[in-house]
């Protein structure tokens, strides 16, 4: 009878929850497709002995002692596309990654390549293979028999406590509650139906439970086949991670560093919960899971937890958290003020809130956004509740963007109110004529800006008239308050302002914009321009290299077009990508825009400041918003992300009547720069339940990941009115590799209780992998042309000899790269890995086959050179003929890189810092030269593309130098825990194996 197994958490299906249950599966068989290395298919079934020392496979045209793999003869069981067969061109398409796996068995390490109908047989095939190999040795006996496990002995321990009376038998109604209370989330009608389904199938019905059901009851709900089987693969035992296969996972997988076994012990006490596993420091699978969803496995880096960029830079280089109207708690004009507005966005650690000061009844200033809300805020009130919470959630500077719209005598006494209720805080220093740019947040810690229109320095008395700024008159204009001295013919708005309220303003004066030529050569650092959406996406879309360039010293605030009168949000990105400190937004809006602003302003510390990528703040630097790939000196990377499985998700809010089964899908979306944005999903979980099993890979380039942000967004298939289901945004640059969970938030970012998705993430640079440059083995002969990063002619003469100079550094540098880059992923790929795994884990691959067999041959790494060769003694195999071939060609070039990167280094940033030598004197040589209009921008153009190309080339260099350091140190410390090293002492620290280059000064 042919079987297939599946993973979903539905009750009638079948569950693989143990080694024993696949294992069982594949006693039965079930129907595999076998791969022919000439590309063809066909459908066989495969059975495991009943002595589970082969796996055979019928029909075949081989007689039946040939068409079997014996267990002792397994080297290996790889997952995926991994080996030439699979990876070749004519199959590539033809089904998904995680259905396809491969056994490399004999002593030629031969490969059955097999392809499954679901990721949940191949599961099931690859756990209990690796089992059998593990435990072929040993002739385990059949599973499930033998003493009880660690789990089973601690679950009984738990039945024990809960049964008061010492009867053997507890009430379903406690044992509901006692699952409940081990596995917060689970529905209370999905254990309940469990029980039932037991007591039916054991002929045990009643309102009791005996501990062997209970206990085979907590298995079959509580056992996460996706985790099991990651335990599985890192388990010397199979069943539980003792503290070295902990630790080894940890490295590996997770990518911690300076993990000790003190470390593991620490995360066995804490999460592991029988008394014996903490005892003896073995994980077992509770605990494992436990750890996986808990803190301190986040996929937000705990670094970012925390204040952890430079804040000693000019204000100007950083995004600011704004808000617009963050009194309003509903829409724009029909929305009501409410205080707890500021309480909200202030708390949200946001840096920036605008007030809008209108006449009072009581001779006051109030805030209001309209007439017909339900009540107007004292500004007085507001103040208090500024003073009270401006820095709970964050120390730096807090800018209150005051739009004056009362009379003089009113705007006096919101003058007296600032200075008697703020005091101290308040900045009222004037601003230092000889610096050129903006005090950072650290010198203006605990202060409070006020941005605002100044009176010009002619003006004497004790009001005057300024230019007005548009925000605020269209509320104004639709409230029938519109000023009656209006400029006929549309000129330039004139108010009245008070001096008491103009000398407030020090650092943030709010002056007109007229154009970027004028801005560059008379506007001063401290003031400072508001953008209307409109106008902003204009200049984002015409020039937005001006605007790049303006923000680098001036800050520039947008804000929402008046159109939006239900108080919608602007993409922030269309603006950050430009260098746009100020995004003001609607914090009362929930949805996309505001998810994207929320989880941005996340990273560091959450304290509202968020330094802007170099290429935005250096002072010469070549910069395209709407660049369509690559930028220069910028290392493009790739996302791999693995959409493992959800937990707990609830229904759509606002769906219809409908049951209680939700059919989920995940879109992952990356927001950035236009080149960056994109989006995939995955397929539609049917009839899944609460926990679907997704099981699926997306893959994504970002150009620019100092400004990409990923948003999971998971959303019903079978909906009726309403398809979301929830959301989690995360900046990239705050993305941990390995496995993690996801936790879910609601559309308004509130978290939702248990609801997660487990994923896989890892991060390579392009030429680590990627759909452009992924070259299977077959297809190796077809060699890409390598492309060279090379300068631009400026049209002037003395500066274009100097970058000159540095066209063969450059071609030297990419060489020295993509050299150790092409020899690493051909490496990686006789591993059998993917582009995404580390030096570590290809030397404990390499191990592993050595060490899963009787016959092995005798391959050793030397580790008392720094380069340590992967040598030989006798005849070996074809397969590992090539992976030592592979590895001495990274050894080679990695030492090559490391070993010339210094003189190389050193010529790129001579030719970079002589080109800058002329930055100074630009504007003089244009004018001799007689460079002007199109020409003129064009050599400036080329002159900070040079000056970027240098840098970022030089950067790139010393990474790969780093890089190669580091997988030095990884082989060294791999070769000594995996038993294949030999003379070695204690691994070497990266250091100490060459000094890293300085850095490059901004």
């Amino acid at each position: 009878k042919k079987k297939t197994v599946s993973f979903s958490s539905m009750p009638n299906d079948r569950k693989i929850n143990s080694t024993a249950a696949c294992i069982s599966l594949m006693l039965e068989g079930c129907e595999l497709k076998k791969v022919r290395s000439n590309s063809r298919m066909y459908s066989r079934f495969f059975v495991l002995d009943a002595d589970m020392r082969s796996v055979r496979w019928e029909p075949s045209k081989k007689d039946s002692e040939k068409a079997k793999i014996e267990i002792k003869s397994v080297k290996e069981v790889r997952v995926g596309k991994k080996t030439p067969v699979l990876r070749s061109n004519g199959l590539s398409d033809q089904f998904p990654d995680e259905c396809a796996f491969s056994i490399i068995y004999g002593d030629n390490y031969e490969s059955l390549d097999l392809v499954a109908s679901s990721a949940d047989v191949v599961s099931a095939w690859v756990m209990g293979l690796r089992y059998l190999v593990s435990y072929g040795k040993h002739s385990p006996e059949a599973p499930g028999t033998g003493h009880p496990s660690l789990r089973t002995s601690w679950i009984s321990s738990v039945f024990d406590l809960a049964d008061l009376e010492k009867s053997g038998r507890i009430p379903v109604s406690r044992a509901v509650q006692l699952i409940k209370a081990l596995n917060p989330g689970m529905k209370t009608s999905t254990i309940e139906l469990k029980f039932k389904e037991l007591q039916k199938a054991s002929e045990r019905p009643g309102t009791e439970v005996a501990c062997d059901l209970f206990v085979e009851a907590y298995c079959e709900l509580c056992t996460r086949p996706e985790i099991f089987f990651l335990l599985v693969q890192f388990s010397s035992n199979k069943e539980y991670l003792g503290v070295k296969d902990l630790l080894m996972f940890l490295e590996v997988e997770q990518g911690m560093e300076g993990v000790t076994e003190e470390k593991c012990l620490e995360i066995v006490s804490k999460y592991e919960p029988s008394k014996e596993g903490r005892e003896k420091g073995y994980l077992a699978i509770d605990g494992f899971t436990r750890y996986l969803l808990s803190a301190d496995c986040s996929i937000f880096d705990p670094q970012h937890r925390k204040v952890c960029q430079d804040m000693a830079q000019p204000l100007s280089h950083y995004y600011i958290s704004s808000a617009h109207s963050a009194c309003l708690l509903e829409d724009n004009f029909w929305g009501r003020s409410d205080i707890s507005g500021y309480i909200s966005a202030l708390g949200l650690g946001c840096r920036s809130i605008e007030l809008v000061l209108w006449d009072g009844p009581e001779g006051e200033p109030v805030v209001y956004t309209s007439p017909s809300a339900a009540s107007c805020v004292p500004f007085r009130a507001v103040v208090g509740l500024i003073d009270q919470h401006a820095f709970t959630a964050s120390a730096y500077p807090l800018i209150l963007c005051l739009v004056v719209r009362c009379s003089a005598p009113q705007q006096r006494l919101a003058a007296q109110c600032l200075r008697k209720t703020l005091g101290e805080k308040l900045y009222l220093e004037p601003p230092n004529p000889l610096a050129s740019y903006l005090p950072s947040p650290e010198e203006l810690k605990g202060r409070i800006l006020i941005k605002g229109k100044k009176l010009p320095p002619t003006c004497e008395d004790s009001e005057g008239e300024v230019s007005d700024e548009e925000e605020g008159w269209e509320l104004a204009r639709r409230l029938g308050q519109e000023d009656r001295e209006a400029p006929e013919g549309g000129g330039v708005r004139r108010v009245r302002l008070s001096r008491e309220l103009s000398e407030l303003v020090s650092l943030c004066q709010a002056v007109p914009f007229q154009d970027f030529e004028s801005s560059r050569r008379g506007q001063r650092y401290w003031e400072m321009c508001s953008f209307s959406e409109v106008e902003a996406g204009r200049f984002a879309n015409e020039c937005p290299a001006e605007l790049v360039s303006y923000n680098k010293r001036f800050l520039s605030r947008i804000y929402p077009s008046p159109m939006r009168i239900d108080a919608s949000n602007m993409n922030p990105q269309d603006f950050w990508k430009c260098g746009c400190q100020m995004v003001a937004m609607n914090y009362q809006t929930p949805g996309l825009m505001m998810d994207l602003n929320a989880g941005w302003f996340r990273q560091n510390g959450a304290c509202g400041y968020v330094l802007r990528p170099a290429i935005m703040r250096e002072e010469v630097s070549y910069f395209s918003a709407n660049a369509k790939d690559s930028l220069p000196g910028v290392p493009a990377q790739l996302l791999h992300l693995k959409v493992i499985s959800g937990q707990n998700l609830p229904k759509p809010k606002g769906s219809g009547a409908k049951g209680e089964v939700v059919e989920p899908y995940v879109c992952a979306e990356i927001h950035g720069i236009p080149a960056d944005c994109a989006e995939h999903r995955t397929k539609t979980a049917l009839q899944s339940g609460d926990n679907p099993i997704f099981d699926e890979s997306l893959e994504f380039q970002i150009n620019l990941p100092e400004l990409a942000v990923l948003r999971f967004v998971v959303l019903d298939d079978d909906y009726i009115g309403d398809e979301f289901i929830a959301q989690y945004t995360i900046p990239f640059e705050c993305l941990q590799p390995g496995y993690r969970h996801v936790p879910l938030q609601s559309l308004a970012g509130e978290p939702l209780p248990h609801a997660t998705l487990f994923v896989h993430v890892a991060i390579t640079d392009r030429r680590g992998g990627g759909k452009g440059h992924r070259r299977g083995l077959a297809g190796r002969r077809g060699r890409r042309v390598r492309e060279y990063t090379s300068t631009k002619a400026t049209g002037i003469k003395a500066i274009d000899e100097v970058f000159r100079t540095a066209t063969q550094p450059l071609r030297e540098a990419t060489d020295l790269r993509e050299n150790v880059q092409n020899a690493l992923v051909s490496f990686k790929e006789l591993c059998g890995l993917t582009p995404a795994a580390n030096m570590k884990q290809c030397i404990l691959t390499v191990s592993t086959w050595l060490l899963h067999s009787d016959s092995a041959p005798s391959v050793t790494l030397n580790l008392a050179e720094q380069y340590p060769p992967m040598e030989a003694q006798g005849p070996i195999p074809d397969l590992l003929r090539k992976v030592l071939t592979a590895y001495e060609t990274m050894i080679q070039t990695s030492r090559t890189l490391i070993e010339s990167a210094d003189a190389v280094y050193g010529k790129l940033i001579q030719a970079q810092q002589a080109g800058m030598d002329f930055h100074k004197e630009l504007h003089r040589i244009e004018t001799k030269e007689g460079l002007r209009g199109r020409k003129l921008q064009k050599a400036l153009e080329s002159f900070a593309w040079n000056i970027t190309v240098l840098k970022g080339q030089a950067d790139l260099l010393k990474h790969a130098k780093a890089e190669a350091l580091d997988n030095l140190w990884q082989i060294h410390n791999a070769g000594q825990s995996c038993g294949i090293g030999r003379n070695g002492s204690a691994s070497p620290e990266p250091s100490r194996l060459q000094a890293p280059l300085e850095p490059i000064p901004e």
